[in-house]
């Protein structure tokens, strides 16, 4: 039943320049986000040297004492280790159970972003001692952003926009990619356990490698949890509330979750491919027909992803005061 109801895209004939490739690539699109609002991709560029050196330094690091990792802990720019309770998805019980690593557009101080103050902005929190982690997540950000640019050429074809409708709103993507470690589900709570709550993403698209344990599930429109199990040399590809006001509600943000009830670790890396932070999300932009009107007003994207992540944090304010 998933993957009958999350399609798998092959990627290679966009990569490769086929004649009639970004049509045929955007029809497929255009099915899989006005139904499940997810896809597979494969044949997408990034290498499985690539991930293997990620996804093995990423262990090394989330295998390490507490102690050790909270030297990482975020100073600024949201970027750094985060510990177990950092996040609560809106109408959850608890915080999310698991550990995160984050990083983003490297940035020097002295960038015009920057200095304006925007928010995920500036360098990144690498661990000290640790060079073979900044390394190979640095290669695979780098890899995952250029996937992730290509196949918005498609998504722009999907909706009868030109195929570099993306491409001026990319210029400093606000790309976050995140190693995600969620350990086995605690047996003893009172209360229902996610390794992630239910939620919808917030920005344009988001890029998922998981490891083999699996655990993500999708929603149906009838309100059913579908799994998406883990399909080898594929990418999870999925659409945020973002692209779903851009598009004026043609594609669908769809709510997800994670469950880590297999007794072992979990591991993804999550990356999610956003515009400029100044960029103004406007349905207008992108075609409506004569009787429709906008669904959303236009709001500029980082305003709106820095307003979903700080409602996600709100409770450890909370417990601060």
């Amino acid at each position: 039943m998933s993957k009958a109801y999350i399609p798998i895209i092959d990627m290679a004939p966009l990569l490769t320049g086929t004649d009639g490739a970004i049509e045929a690539i955007g029809a497929q699109i255009y099915q899989a986000f006005t139904t499940s609002g997810f896809c597979y991709i494969s044949n997408h560029g990034v290498s499985d040297q690539t991930i293997a050196e990620a996804r093995a330094a990423a262990l090394a690091f989330f295998h390490q004492p507490l102690e050790q990792k909270l030297k990482s802990a975020p100073k600024e720019s949201v970027r750094g280790f985060n510990a177990i309770g950092k996040t609560k998805m809106s109408g959850a019980a608890a915080p999310d159970h698991k550990e995160y690593f984050q990083i983003g557009l490297e940035l020097p101080r002295d960038d015009p972003a920057v200095l304006a103050g925007q928010p995920l902005r500036g360098p990144n929190q690498w661990p000290q001692d640790m060079p073979q982690f900044e390394q190979a997540l640095d290669r695979y950000f780098q890899a995952i952003g250029q996937c992730g640019q290509v196949f918005l050429r498609a998504v722009a074809r999907s909706l009868g926009a030109p195929e570099d409708f993306f491409a001026d709103k990319y210029d400093k993507p606000l790309q976050r990619t995140q190693c995600v470690y969620y350990p086995p589900h605690p047996t003893d709570s009172p209360l229902e356990v996610f390794g992630v709550a239910p939620h919808t993403d917030y920005g344009c698209i988001t890029l998922l490698w998981q490891d083999e344990v699996g655990g993500l599930e999708v929603q149906t429109r009838l309100g059913d949890w579908v799994a998406a199990p883990p399909v080898p040399g594929t990418l999870v590809l999925n659409i945020g509330d973002l692209l779903a006001h851009w598009s004026n509600d043609r594609y669908r943000s769809t709510p997800h979750r994670v469950t880590n009830r297999s007794g072992q670790e979990r591991l993804s890396i999550a990356t999610f491919y956003d515009p400029d932070f100044v960029t103004m999300v406007d349905p207008a932009q992108l075609g409506l027909s004569n009787d429709q009107t906008p669904a959303y007003a236009p709001v500029s994207a980082g305003d709106y992803i820095m307003g979903r992540i700080n409602a996600s944090q709100k409770h450890t304010q909370t417990q601060a005061n």
